[in-house]
């Protein structure tokens, strides 16, 4: 049986019916990668509307804290089992380290803007994995915390959502930021590695094939943010012409004749 802080794995009909809508969720990314005129800036919000997503960010993760601790002291109550061992999160930790060196180091236009983007990446990153995947084993939790599981869950996975919507909206604040058909493409697969990991059930990371699974897909997000960072080269490309026209024309217009 699962222990505390797992859930239950998908079966039948549910794990066919999930890996079909990751896949048909996947489909629609790709082709609004394919379709969409990119690459595309992020709007950059003001600074009150900064201050206010800062402020925000912090009071989500506040409360995901406090009600963590609500969480665990009743499961504790109830003599529910230990959470066993997470194997992913060294991994978590050794790619968000590569990916803010990754936009720290070689992002433009440098300085201290590289280096909060890059704190701003990292901490992203594993939010583009989290969000799909709590909204995908958020109901099916194990063990249910008596006496309302509805309510424990809720205890638990709103905040969690605020802090991983929130973290993703931090991303607006970098000016290095721009939306790729890489970063479309990048997301839909690893939506389509979800849908393949659901039709395996979707079970907790514990044995080799989930644990693979679990690992490509948390990679694939960090894939995802990285090509948020990618330098423009195909916009420069697409101006260039337009900027090089430009001083001809004008010199056209002011030769006499």
């Amino acid at each position: 049986m699962p222990q505390y802080g797992t859930w239950f794995s998908y079966s039948g009909s549910a794990k066919l019916t999930l890996a079909v809508v990751l896949l048909a969720v996947a489909a629609a990314v790709a082709v609004a990668g394919a379709k969409l005129p990119l690459p595309a800036r992020l709007r950059r919000p003001g600074r009150n509307t900064t201050t206010l997503l800062v402020a925000a960010w912090a009071l989500s993760i506040i409360a995901f804290l406090a009600c963590v601790g609500i969480y665990g002291k009743q499961a504790h109550q109830e003599h529910l089992a230990g959470r066993p061992a997470d194997n992913i999160f060294p991994i978590t930790l050794i790619a968000a380290g590569l990916t803010f060196f990754i936009v720290a180091v070689t992002g433009k236009p440098g300085g201290k803007t590289a280096v909060l983007s890059g704190a701003i990446a990292a901490m992203a990153a594993p939010m583009v994995f989290e969000l799909p995947f709590d909204l995908i084993v958020m109901a099916r939790t194990y063990p249910p915390i008596p006496p309302n599981p509805a309510l424990y869950r809720a205890v638990f996975f709103a905040p969690l959502f605020l802090v991983e919507i929130t973290t993703l909206a931090l991303l607006t604040w970098s000016p290095m930021v721009r939306l790729t058909r890489a970063t479309f493409f990048a997301f839909a697969l690893m939506l389509a590695v979800f849908a393949v990991r659901a039709l395996a059930g979707f079970e907790y990371p514990s044995t080799p094939l989930p644990y693979a699974l679990n690992v490509v897909a948390k990679l694939l997000a960090f894939a995802t943010i990285l090509t948020l960072f990618l330098p423009p080269r195909a916009q420069a490309g697409t101006e260039e012409p337009d900027a090089g026209q430009t001083p001809a024309s004008t010199g056209a217009e002011a030769r006499p004749g």
